[in-house]
């Protein structure tokens, strides 16, 4: 069963920041304000799904990796502390801030700096992810091959 929860749950994981990167640049490319205040105020609610599908991903990738030294799977391992302490440390914080601001109105320089962080490391999120999302795929494939 942990083959088949932890793709799907780092797929939730990647396909939400996905969502929350795409659809805050398309808030505040062709939005006001008040769609701008919408998005941040469910991007702060999608972290119920989000958060939940990072720990568990996190969780079942360490169970299925167990002691492995394979180096697609060690450059997974390197990857996911960075992957959550940037949720952690930056995007989480960064969203309550800017709901916050926005939910009064508050688009001033501050809030496009933090804005500006936000989208920087959400792109670093989606990178990384993706990275071990192609090296999952790899990993898979390599024990359906008949040669593995």
């Amino acid at each position: 069963m942990i083959r088949h929860l932890h793709p799907l749950a780092a797929g939730i994981a990647l396909a939400m920041i996905v969502l929350f990167w795409t659809s805050t640049v398309a808030a505040e490319a062709l939005g006001d304000g008040a769609l701008v205040a919408r998005v941040k105020t469910a991007i702060l609610w999608g972290m119920v799904v989000l958060v939940p599908a990072m720990a568990v991903a996190g969780a079942t990738g360490f169970r299925l990796a167990g002691q492995a030294r394979a180096p697609r799977i060690l450059a997974k391992r390197r990857r996911m502390p960075v992957i959550a302490l940037n949720g952690l440390c930056v995007l989480l914080p960064c969203s309550v801030f800017l709901q916050a601001r926005a939910a009064t109105g508050m688009f001033d320089t501050t809030f496009m700096a933090v804005q500006a962080l936000e989208l920087t490391a959400g792109a670093l999120n989606i990178t990384l992810m993706g990275l071990s999302l192609r090296d999952g795929h790899a990993l898979a494939a390599s024990r359906r091959s008949p040669a593995a």
